[in-house]
């Protein structure tokens, strides 16, 4: 007579260990985030709990959430009891988290400094595989009227159309413009080309009383301000 294997189902567990009723009990910020990702995938499988396989899944990026909402539903399908519809839960979640980041950011609507420009930004082109060069429209308190992608390049570089920019710029009613650009590479440095075309979009605004305030290269987890430089 073969003995009865355990059961690894959350259900199983006292009410104290389960996810959702923790979350309803205790309140949300009362769980780790394998058990919120836990939530998210509903149940693991005949092995292992839903908490023990998105402990797995996190300990494989450090524990790192921004590092998990970088894989791909094919990376997190490989892990044994996630299937498809699993997968997509996760990464829509995270993808939600990351907008919210943007949102917050975009309330603020002042700009202040440079680190509220990445802030601003960060979430939108900090994480991107390909370079991307955008523009933030202010008016003469220093508020966003708008915040547009000028261009979107390869992995290499992007180019960026003078003309469209202050096009943009005159119709919206801005007389202050923030340029930002990100550098997948990791890279804080500024590239020669990096350099002409902020003076290029200088000079090109000054004509029209349009003010270049700034030009930030953004990565995941930092920035470099051609104003903190004092190279603008």
């Amino acid at each position: 007579m073969s003995e009865k294997q355990p059961s690894f189902s959350i259900k199983n567990w006292s009410q104290d260990d389960q996810p959702r009723e923790k979350l309803l009990y205790k309140g949300k910020a009362t769980l780790s985030d394998a058990e919120l990702v836990a939530i998210l995938i509903g149940s693991g499988s005949r092995e292992e709990s839903a908490v023990e396989l998105c402990k797995r899944i996190l300990a494989s990026v450090d524990n790192n959430l921004s590092a998990l909402g970088k894989l791909s539903i094919k990376q997190l399908m490989e892990f044994k009891g996630i299937g498809e519809a699993k997968a997509v839960t996760i990464v829509a979640a995270l993808e939600l988290g990351r907008r919210r980041r943007g949102e917050e950011a975009l309330e603020q609507k002042k700009i202040t400094s440079s680190t509220s420009v990445f802030e601003l930004m960060q979430p939108i082109i900090g994480e991107l595989p390909h370079e991307e060069f955008w523009i933030i429209y202010m008016n003469n308190s220093n508020k966003v009227i708008q915040k547009n992608q000028l261009s979107k390049g390869g992995i290499t570089g992007t180019l960026v159309d003078v003309r469209l920019a202050l096009k943009t710029a005159i119709e919206v009613g801005a007389v202050g413009l923030i340029l930002a650009h990100n550098h997948p590479s990791g890279t804080l440095k500024p590239s020669q080309a990096d350099k002409q075309i902020t003076q290029k979009l200088k000079i090109a605004g000054e004509s029209l009383d349009i003010k270049v305030l700034d030009h930030l290269i953004i990565t995941e987890k930092a920035y470099f301000s051609f104003a903190d430089e004092n190279l603008i």
